[in-house]
């Protein structure tokens, strides 16, 4: 990660932090953190700003890739292939049941699944890092199945390009 971006992300966590007190709505720090890497053009893949990587979804209480996730991390495989210098960071994320342990647990479960996945096709070890949110960073609000079926995923931040 360049010195530039590191300064760019400490100054917006700063003035995000600093100014919690305002009375008008400001961006939380890790709201400002992604506006300072959209900046850069880094972004994930949840947002679609991630150079077509596509976020990969699981089963309840599973970390095991289904057909469909394989299918999506051939794809990704591809354009990490095909991009030798880009490094990504595979985010481990849970929907909204279970305790905050447990769902660490299997949101890093889910991140390390994909990156070996990655790895037995070839990506270098060095190019991913993973991270778990557990059930702290839903895709969607709500306590539907469906809005469950969303947040079991692991999705891809760029890191370098």
């Amino acid at each position: 990660m360049s010195k530039g971006l590191i300064a760019v992300m400490f100054i917006a966590c700063i003035s995000a932090i600093g100014i919690e007190g305002c009375s008008h709505k400001k961006p939380k720090a890790d709201e400002a953190i992604v506006s300072a890497l959209d900046n850069t053009g880094y972004g994930t893949s949840d947002e679609g700003k991630a150079l077509g990587l596509k976020t990969v979804f699981f089963d309840y209480d599973s970390h095991l890739l289904s057909h469909e996730a394989k299918y999506i991390l051939k794809h990704n495989f591809e354009i990490l292939n095909n991009n030798p210098n880009l490094k990504i960071q595979v985010e481990g994320n849970c929907d909204e049941r279970g305790g905050i342990q447990y769902n660490l647990a299997l949101g890093d479960k889910r991140a390390n699944s994909v990156k070996l996945y990655l790895q037995d096709l070839g990506i270098t070890e060095n190019r991913i890092t993973t991270i778990s949110f557990g059930k702290e960073h839903p895709l969607v609000s709500g306590d539907t199945e469906e809005a469950y079926a969303k947040n079991r995923r692991a999705n891809f931040a760029i890191t370098s390009k």
